[in-house]
């Protein structure tokens, strides 16, 4: 009984973070300015590299989560 509690916890607290990261995968440019807009007077150009470093970076906690998760459920 305490398992199948854990494992329903796990899984409620880690539907905003999937949302998180999807939302940055879909969308870096937003997600790499969110809270920091209001220190540009113009909206700033963000490099290849920091969308791309946001993308994968999302992509493997995404991953690397699910993987958790699994173990988490199948042991």
């Amino acid at each position: 009984m305490e398992k199948i509690a854990e494992i329903f916890l796990f899984f409620i607290f880690m539907i905003p973070m999937y949302g998180v990261l999807i939302w940055t995968y879909f969308c870096p440019e937003d997600s790499l300015l969110w809270g920091k807009r209001w220190m540009y007077k113009e909206e700033p150009e963000l490099s290849e590299g920091a969308i791309r470093y946001a993308k994968v970076a999302s992509l493997t906690v995404i991953v690397v989560l699910t993987i958790i998760f699994g173990v988490l459920i199948f042991s």
